[in-house]
């Protein structure tokens, strides 16, 4: 029941000042549109509950930027390992393929532990899915692994060189998708800075792994063996720093998740330290000091991305204006 009743002698109980006064209160006209009036306020941005609008990936950082830098490092080394043969660079060769080995079980060994169970990863072998980058990437891996651990062995103990050849050319032939398949796998997922930078990360990848391989070979090749690495580490740090900037550039807002916080300061060491390897490698990579102190920044910096990349993906999945921002902004860019 009203406060305030009309009667044929007026209002009775009419309060003063109650009344709904058009226009105010509201906020004031919006520079630069003529005519307009914001009806309601600036919303501001939340979720339901303060929840994350997406689940954050529930992979360990340690098991899983483990498990990327690992088969990167194993994937390049396996390239460096079959030119280093064919050029007659027979101890650069056999470190690799030794180094090759090392990282893939340790690449492996890091997904089953995150797996939890050894027999999830078997399970995924039942059937091949050409559109599931997971299906893909535990068919690559079950190639490659048995091809880089007979060119090692054989290498090591000669026995029957042909095969050992024919090893080394197998894992060559799979070591570049080893070394960029985990960028497609994370880029096929809805974490926004993974897939938003689902044309560079690969790239990014690519070059790191390439560096993390050229800085592996100059610490473990004689000095005389190592001008391909140190040309390679050169090639490698500039192919992932140059598509690492083009990423972040072109992720606009969820780019900065690669510049704040965690992931920002991994993201920054990985640049210094590439920088780093790579001049030494192209400017002292002759004397065996500055080739090793080399050989151990790139491979610290192509860890630091690794875990840097992983770490940005977890920033932009908590916060939901990574997720909403750029949908409105493609929204209002169709229209």
């Amino acid at each position: 029941m009203s406060e305030s009743d009309v009667t044929k002698d007026g209002i009775r109980g009419e309060r003063p000042d109650r009344e709904a006064l058009v226009g105010k209160g509201m906020p004031r006209r919006r520079k630069g549109r003529r005519g307009e009036r914001a009806m309601v306020p600036e919303a501001k941005f939340t979720s339901y509950y303060g929840k994350p609008i997406l689940n954050p990936p529930t992979w360990a950082p340690l098991d899983i930027a483990g498990y990327f830098f690992l088969g990167g490092l194993a994937g390049a080394g396996s390239v460096l390992a079959a030119g280093a043969q064919l050029t007659g660079r027979r101890s650069t060769a056999r470190a690799l393929k030794i180094s090759s080995l090392v990282a893939i079980t340790g690449s492996a060994a890091a997904l089953v532990h995150d797996l939890g169970r050894p027999e999830r990863f078997a399970n995924m072998l039942r059937v091949l899915k050409p559109t599931s980058p997971m299906s893909v990437g535990s068919w690559l891996l079950t190639a490659y692994g048995p091809a880089a651990g007979a060119a090692a062995v054989l290498d090591v103990t000669g026995l029957f060189p042909r095969l050992g050849r024919a090893a080394t050319a197998g894992a060559a032939a799979l070591g570049p998708a080893v070394a960029a398949y985990t960028a497609v796998l994370a880029a096929d997922t809805a974490v926004p800075a993974w897939h938003g930078g689902y044309r560079e990360l690969p790239f990014v990848f690519v070059g790191s792994a390439a560096a993390a391989a050229s800085g592996m070979a100059l610490i473990t090749s004689p000095v005389r063996e190592n001008a391909p690495a140190r040309s390679a580490a050169v090639l490698g740090v500039a192919l992932e720093t140059a598509a690492a900037k083009v990423m972040e550039r072109r992720l606009g807002l969820v780019g900065e998740t690669y510049r704040q916080g965690r992931a920002g300061r991994l993201m920054r060491a990985a640049e210094a330290l590439s920088v780093l390897g790579a001049a030494g490698a192209a400017l002292g990579g002759r004397r065996r000091t500055t080739a090793v102190l080399s050989g151990a920044a790139l491979l610290a910096a192509s860890a630091c991305t690794r875990f840097g990349v992983f770490h940005a993906g977890t920033q932009s999945a908590e916060d939901p204006k990574y997720t909403v921002v750029p949908q409105r902004q493609r929204l209002e860019a169709a229209r």
